[in-house]
């Protein structure tokens, strides 16, 4: 990773997972510094209300709805990237799932479920970006998770979901690293 990394204004971004916790807070954080973006979820709602907040502030943004683990609808959304924006600068294959619970007691459909989110999202979502990242040069990132279900602390206080919307709460009920 540059030590510099270039500014986000004017970049366009592709952001996977973006109804999860860590979506949310990047697209908002990304929207803030002016990058343009085009979020990609299954979870049509959450992201209309992320679409609301990024727009009413400035921001220029777009949603997709895509399974990750389905290659042709992520090709569809890097093409309304295109269509939209007119490239793409970076894609962050940020959706994912978990499975608490010991390995002897998972069922068989979750874990591949896990596997096709996890692994094949992530894939589809890289070779989907890969033709216009390359004309770019644009930035591939793969985000990972930890299954660790007892974290003492967070890094940082982000919108945490809430049964009234995944935006409503801005702490995340955690004692933070200061």
């Amino acid at each position: 990773m540059p030590a510099n990394p270039e500014p986000l204004a004017g970049r366009v971004i592709v952001l996977t997972g973006a109804s999860n916790v860590i979506g949310l807070c990047t697209a908002q954080l990304a929207a803030q510094q002016g990058a343009r973006l085009v979020l990609v979820a299954r979870s049509s709602q959450v992201v209309s209300d992320l679409l609301a907040i990024i727009r009413s502030s400035g921001g220029q943004a777009i949603y997709v709805t895509a399974d990750v683990t389905v290659r042709e609808q992520v090709r569809v959304a890097a093409q309304a990237a295109i269509e939209h924006f007119g490239r793409i600068d970076s894609w962050i294959n940020n959706a994912g799932v978990a499975i608490y619970g010991r390995l002897d007691e998972v069922n068989e459909s979750d874990s591949r479920h896990l596997f096709d989110v996890n692994f094949w999202g992530a894939v589809n979502g890289s070779l989907a970006a890969l033709p216009y990242l390359v004309s770019t040069r644009g930035s591939l990132i793969n985000v990972g998770r930890s299954s660790r279900r007892d974290r003492a602390r967070c890094r940082a206080c982000m919108p945490v979901p809430s049964r009234q919307s995944r935006l409503s709460r801005t702490r995340c009920g955690r004692k933070c690293s200061k």
